[in-house]
Order: C-alpha cells, then structure tokens, then sequence
C-alpha cells in the first residue's frame, strides 16, 4: 500500500506518445493500422516509414526521458536521436535474430546522468510506498508494468515488460503518462489505483531526479 500520511502531488509534465501520432494509438495497437502508415512519421527522425514502424513499438522508455526532460527545460531530441545514444551506450542492444534487448536500466541511468545531467538511479526492487516518496520528493519514477495497463486489463499475463512515468500520487493513485495510452482515457495523467497496479507493476524502477548541478 502507499504511504497515506503523503500528501497528493502531481508534476506538470509535457506528455509523448512512443509513436508520433499519439491520436492514432488505438488503430496501431489494436492492429488495425500499421504504423508505417502514420502520416507523421518522418517527424520521428527515422528514415524511412518501415524504421519508424520498428522503432516505435521498442521506445516506451525513449519516451519516458522526453517527457522528463520537457519537465526540466531540456533539450526534447527527437526519439531517433535518443535511440542511437542509447544503442551507443548499450542501453539498448541488437541481436543476432534482429530483435532487440533493452531498455537496459544501467547503462541508461549512467546515460541520462552523463549526457543530460539528470538524477538518475535504478532501483531492482521498488516497492509501491517508496513511489510515493519519490514523486512527493520532486522526482519522476520510470516504471516496470505490463503494457495492458492503458486498458486496465483485468488478468495481465505478467507483470512489467513495458514502461510508464509516474508524475504525481495520491492515498489513492498513482498517476502516470503512459507512452502507449490511449487518447482520453489512459495517456496523459491517468489515475491507476495502487491495487490496480499491483496486477502489472513488476516491482522495479528508475527514478528521476532534477538536474545535478542544482543539487549543489
């Protein structure tokens, strides 16, 4: 459960979709358009549709550290940018079989630390009540979940595979912006109840914080 002695907060943080349509979501999740056909494409810095259409689906994450450096006046590279740093680093890795391994939390938070002087620190086990904490404290938490938590799926196969930014916390909630939501019901500071959450939170983490250099 979440500390109930918290008060309620919620950080006004710019919201990004992992595709470049964020209107477009429900007919590309639910198969009914591909997204290379998303006519925005190009605005993802790939170079052609079919790069966009393969990317898109990875960078949830990507997406997370937009968002989180909309929040703290950052330079927003454009997803593609953000991806090849990432590749670079080891953050994300390809494999022989053309898939790809990653968002690999290490590498990423010395990323992020590195190159946009964020806090930035990986929590393996990260219980529910210490989100609150964070959020409360100023920062945002990137979090493990299954990707049907946009619909609230009652009985997810498993928990995590599929990241999400907290962005503010109630006795109640956690509120998030979820980089594969839907338009008006689960994208942008979408109220998911701490039981809710339970059912697709793997317990894991990266949190957040503002930039060093105003620390000291």
């Amino acid at each position: 459960m979440t500390d109930t002695t918290s008060p309620a907060v919620r950080h006004q943080v710019p919201y990004y979709s992992q595709w470049a349509s964020p209107e477009l979501v429900p007919a590309i999740v639910g198969g009914t358009m591909r997204a290379a056909d998303d006519p925005r494409w190009a605005e993802y810095g790939a170079s052609t549709p079919e790069e966009y259409e393969w990317w898109a689906d990875q960078l949830c994450g990507v997406a997370c550290l937009r968002m989180a450096l909309g929040y703290w006046h950052l330079d927003v590279p454009d997803p593609m940018r953000l991806a090849a740093d990432c590749v670079e680093v080891g953050a994300y890795v390809h494999r022989e079989d053309g898939g790809l391994d990653g968002l690999i939390y290490a590498p990423f938070a010395a990323y992020v630390r590195a190159r946009w002087g964020l806090g930035a620190d990986v929590y393996p086990d990260l219980p529910m009540d210490q989100i609150t904490k964070h959020v409360a404290a100023g920062d945002l938490v990137m979090l493990s979940v299954y990707r049907t938590i946009r619909a609230l799926d009652p009985a997810p196969p498993r928990r995590g595979g599929h990241l999400v930014l907290a962005v503010g916390a109630d006795e109640e909630h956690v509120v998030i912006h979820d980089p594969s939501g839907l338009p008006g019901k689960s994208q942008e500071y979408t109220h998911v109840r701490w039981s809710d959450l339970d059912r697709f939170y793997a317990g894991r983490g990266i949190v957040l914080g503002p930039p060093l250099a105003s620390r000291t």
